[in-house]
């Protein structure tokens, strides 16, 4: 089990919440999710330790941006 932390940039409702969780959901391996609006950090848990740069592209594709990469 592996745990990982990311500050995402450009969030501002819900509805972006609820487009990080379904792209970052889609990483094979993963297995959680939590996403927490005010901070904007990003909590990524899966089987195995997933790789940044791939949750980093699929942030992109949601039009958002990894501050901490």
């Amino acid at each position: 089990m592996s745990t990982a932390t990311y500050t995402v940039k450009g969030m501002t409702c819900g509805h972006c919440v609820s487009s990080v969780k379904e792209e970052v959901g889609g990483v094979a391996g993963v297995t959680g999710v939590d996403v927490d609006l005010a901070s904007g950090l990003l909590t990524v848990t899966s089987d195995n330790e997933v790789d940044a740069t791939q949750i980093a592209a699929e942030l992109e594709e949601a039009g958002y941006e990894v501050a901490n990469q």
